[in-house]
């Protein structure tokens, strides 16, 4: 009887195991700090810590150390006073982080318990995709409770961090904030609209009409997104910007090696790509709409091509509007997991603002302030795990979405506050549009401020 009920109960029992052990690994391991292991930071020398690991990164070319690039030796022969400038409180140094110095940083546990939850809830939805979850079996005996519980707590988490993270005083700038909020004004109004059936003729999705609280809640989800993406967008684009030396610094400090370069190129122009599969001009391109393909068809495309009209050629080549679904949902997952794998970089370049801070206003002058890089540099520091939250945030987002959208409808099986939910079909196309609402904020703001920086309008200093 035991042994029967536990094969009864095996899908929420196969959940349960597998969420704790990865818990408890990644808790135990410390795997979160360990994905940030080795990032190089730095210093000014009143900052230096008492460690021998510390070591100068830009010195006097006399000096023995082959860190980095050298610096050339002021002038001071000239008909001029001679300065007070002392070089040795101008030297800067490098700092590799490890578990002692990331423990000190501020939202290290707020990254360390969403980098966590996140990758349970992943694995969780990933077991669940190849579970044996049979039409007849209800609510509790597929299992499904597990993934989704996890999901909504996930998703939770990062709306609330979000919201920390983008006003934190001193993170960003005062402009940066009020641009959020307006974009996640325009957002609501936008998100009023797009569940409209007869407004959505741009759009590649299949919203059931849904009216009142949820119409409601699902608009001020795309609200709060789109108020949340600019600021990592826009650091994502300025390193983006420093990374592939848009700037021409030629300083191999600052920017990054050729594969990273090749990340960074790859990251941006996938993004863009998955974020236009779902406007319909272009989808339209993509989709056979012939639900056979015949020899007439053929002809017709022969014809087509003999006679130069090349409009006789959409809807007659290319995908199956089953298989285009499934290509632009393996792009958007895709596109997340690259987006993750150029966390790192992103986060050295977001470091190595600094650094350029301090490097050209080094030379701005004869006597060169550095207060403001001495600044630059320790907020830098002080709110790397922010960025992180703001760097891993969005491609966990568009997975967490993307998961939901995946699950079908007889997992719920008696699902006992059905009668409270707006129609499964409903929940699955909002999961998806969100994840592709998140790729797409990504793209658009990249886009535009990579654009502004290239019009010289605005500066990565």
């Amino acid at each position: 009887m035991d042994l029967e009920l536990l094969l009864f109960y095996k899908n929420p029992l196969f959940h349960t195991i597998l969420s704790l052990i990865l818990a408890f690994t990644l808790s135990f391991f410390n795997l979160p700090l360990f994905f940030l292991y080795a990032l190089q930071t730095y210093i000014h020398p009143d900052s230096q810590p008492q460690s021998n690991a510390t070591r100068a990164a830009i010195r006097r070319p006399s000096s023995t150390a082959t860190d980095g690039p050298e610096i050339k030796r002021r002038n001071t022969k000239s008909k001029d006073k001679a300065s007070d400038f002392d070089e040795n409180n101008a030297q800067i140094f490098r700092l590799r982080l490890d578990q002692s110095h990331l423990r000190s940083r501020l939202y290290i546990d707020h990254y360390c318990v969403a980098f966590t939850v996140s990758f349970v809830t992943l694995c969780s939805l990933l077991l669940h995709k190849y579970l044996d979850s049979g039409k007849n079996r209800g609510f509790l005996e597929s299992g499904v409770f597990v993934p989704i519980l996890l999901s909504s707590l996930s998703l939770y988490m990062w709306v609330m961090l979000f919201v920390r993270v983008t006003f934190e005083r001193s993170a960003s700038r005062r402009s940066e904030k009020q641009f959020s909020a307006v974009f996640g004004v325009l957002g609501f109004l936008f998100g009023l609209l797009v569940l409209v059936p007869d407004l959505l003729v741009f759009l590649d999705f299949d919203f059931v009409p849904v009216d009142g609280f949820w119409r409601f809640f699902v608009a001020s989800l795309i609200g709060c997104f789109s108020g949340f993406m600019f600021i990592p967008a826009g650091r994502g684009a300025r390193s983006f910007w420093l990374g592939t030396d848009q700037i021409r610094c030629n300083l191999s400090m600052i920017t990054c090696g050729w594969f990273t370069r090749l990340i960074l190129y790859a990251n941006q122009i996938l993004v863009i790509f998955v974020a236009l599969l779902w406007i319909k001009p272009l989808a339209e391109i993509f989709v056979n709409t012939n639900n056979h393909r015949s020899s007439k068809g053929a002809s017709v495309i022969n014809s087509g091509l003999g006679n130069g009209n090349a409009d006789k050629l959409v809807g007659n080549m290319g995908l199956l509007p089953s298989e285009f679904s499934n290509f632009r949902q393996w792009c958007l997952l895709g596109s997340s997991l690259l987006q993750i794998l150029a966390l790192r970089p992103n986060l050295q370049m977001y470091l190595n603002e600094a650094l350029l801070s301090w490097y050209q206003r080094l030379h701005a002058s004869k006597v060169p302030d550095l207060d403001y890089s001495r600044a630059k540099m320790f907020l830098h520091n002080h709110f790397l795990c922010l960025v992180v939250l703001q760097f891993l945030g969005p491609p966990m987002l568009v997975l967490l979405f993307l998961g939901l959208s995946q699950i079908d409808g007889p997992s719920f099986g008696n699902f006992p506050l059905s009668n409270l939910l707006p129609s499964f079909a409903f929940i699955n196309q909002v999961a998806l549009f969100l994840a592709w609402w998140v790729c797409f904020l990504w793209a658009l703001f990249s886009s535009v401020i990579l654009t502004l920086h290239r019009h010289c309008i605005l500066y990565v200093s």
